[in-house]
């Protein structure tokens, strides 16, 4: 898990996102910081808006659940507090929610509303094993949508707590940690390597041109693919 608290300069960031998922975790896999089955959510937040440049943002963690009432406190959007937490994260930022109901998705905490509110306090996506709502009005406003599932009610949606560490698809991200997502997927950017990646996947995405090259080429043999792969 990356360090808490630590951000990385705009430029840095721009060049992060201008990369695929992909190509940032072939990267990724190159520095040995973590094993090469971790890192990213496993079939559980599946992208909504797939022609949507990629997101790229600091995680703003919650638990939500929708099956039932909550015990006290606001509900849906209701909830100021929790609003002003996400102003404690670092922008750009990501909302984070992990459903805890025993079938996620029951209702949808995250539709038309949630997204312009987010927007206007400097989010870019949400990421969750819950459902999502509106995907027509959503698209429109560029905000990303990952989601283990649409619902077209929001039902009793309702943030339990918010800060603390949470699990979408196998994936634990704490507050603060770089979110990465497009349609292939969502994973988190170890912030330690992240000025590095843009350089490191140029050079991969190079080899890869280089490969797809002779296969295309009239003279291809096997002998001059096991050549090349020899020289990498």
């Amino acid at each position: 898990m990356s360090e808490p608290g630590v951000t990385l300069p705009k430029e840095a960031l721009d060049a992060l996102r201008a990369l695929d998922t992909c190509a940032a975790s072939n990267a990724i896999e190159t520095f040995n910081v973590r094993l090469r089955n971790e890192g990213f959510a496993l079939g559980t937040a599946h992208c909504q808006f797939k022609d949507l440049e990629p997101m790229l943002g600091y995680a703003v963690t919650a638990h939500v659940r929708s099956s039932a009432p909550p015990i006290r406190g606001g509900w849906y959007y209701d909830r100021m507090d929790f609003w002003s937490h996400v102003l404690s994260v670092p922008a750009p930022r990501v909302l984070v929610f992990e459903d805890l109901d025993d079938h996620p998705g029951t209702g949808a905490l995250v539709g038309e509303v949630h997204a312009q509110i987010g927007l206007a306090l400097g989010c870019v996506g949400c990421v969750t094993n819950g459902a999502v709502r509106d995907l027509a009005a959503v698209e429109k406003t560029g905000f990303h949508l990952f989601a283990g599932s649409v619902s077209l009610s929001h039902a009793y949606a309702h943030v339990v707590e918010f800060g603390k560490p949470v699990e979408i698809g196998g994936l634990k991200i704490g507050s603060g940690e770089l979110v990465h997502g497009d349609c292939h997927g969502v994973q988190t950017v170890p912030l330690e390597i992240a000025r590095e990646i843009p350089r490191v996947a140029s050079e991969l995405l190079a080899r890869e041109r280089e490969i797809i090259a002779i296969c295309k080429s009239p003279g291809f043999s096997l002998e001059k693919l096991g050549e090349r792969f020899r020289m990498a």
